[in-house]
């Protein structure tokens, strides 16, 4: 954490947060119901994260979500509104039953073609597999 803190000049609390092991639903939900609403949520996603791992927030908490989307340029009451919808909760278990049924074990997980990357540092390896498939394919069929 501390080399890519450095390598990405994002500070860190240089500790794991105090709520990292706080439910994740309604911020998982929130950005769903962004999606759902068809906002870009690039920039809400990057500072629940930011305010997570540099600012220690709880994100398990509405007014917490709520000033973080404030923040980010959004209007987070109808996505806090919205991310308890049976339709966001939906989609969030569907995700959620993929995740599981594709052996992803952590974020972010990428795939292409149904090749799975995981992890940060594997960004590159991405970016080369969207140019030209790797031989060896993982998870194995």
């Amino acid at each position: 954490m501390e080399r890519w803190s450095e390598e990405r000049g994002a500070p860190w609390l240089g500790r794991i947060p105090t709520h990292h092991a706080n439910d994740i639903t309604l911020p998982n939900c929130m950005l769903i119901a962004g999606l759902v609403r068809g906002i870009e949520i690039d920039d809400l996603a990057h500072a629940m994260l930011e305010a997570h791992w540099r600012d220690d927030a709880d994100l398990a908490d509405r007014d917490t979500l709520a000033a973080i989307g404030r923040g980010a340029g959004v209007d987070p009451l109808p996505l806090l509104d919205l991310a308890l919808s049976p339709e966001v909760k939906t989609i969030y278990q569907a995700n959620t039953d993929e995740a599981i049924r594709r052996s992803v074990f952590g974020s972010p997980t990428y795939f292409v073609d149904g090749d799975m990357f995981y992890g940060q540092d594997r960004l590159d390896m991405v970016e080369r597999a969207l140019r030209k498939p790797y031989a060896g394919v993982w998870p194995p069929a």
